[in-house]
């Protein structure tokens, strides 16, 4: 396997353990960013680590294949994906409504002084 989409798929990993931490009722929905390392590794027959297995609730020696099943299958029911500042918990109503002007990208003027007639 790549060493990059090892790298990628701990990352995956790492983000998954702190997700599931959270209380379920208060867990953001699985983000878009994970579908790609899952995507990476997704023909790897190759074993995963023993903690990894475990996380997904896999059986010990379960390959990365597998393992991107469990990420993948995650995205099957959702409607709507978080944003990154709802990730690991969804951000509450309060939280979202004073922070929207920070949080939202707003159109910026051209500067076109560079490209003069």
């Amino acid at each position: 396997m790549h060493q990059a989409a090892n790298l990628q798929f701990e990352r995956v990993m790492g983000e998954f353990s702190r997700w599931r931490a959270v209380s379920e009722d208060e867990r953001s929905e699985a983000p878009a960013w994970w579908w790609g390392p899952a995507m990476s590794v997704l023909d790897v027959r190759e074993s995963m680590r023993a903690e990894w297995c475990r996380d997904l609730g896999l059986r010990e020696g379960a390959s990365f294949a597998e393992g991107a099943h469990i990420i993948l299958a995650l995205f099957a029911e959702q409607a709507s994906l978080p944003w990154p500042y709802d990730f690991p918990h969804k951000a509450k109503a309060e939280e979202t409504a004073k922070d929207h002007a920070v949080r939202d990208l707003h159109p910026q003027p051209s500067d076109d002084s560079a490209f003069q007639p």
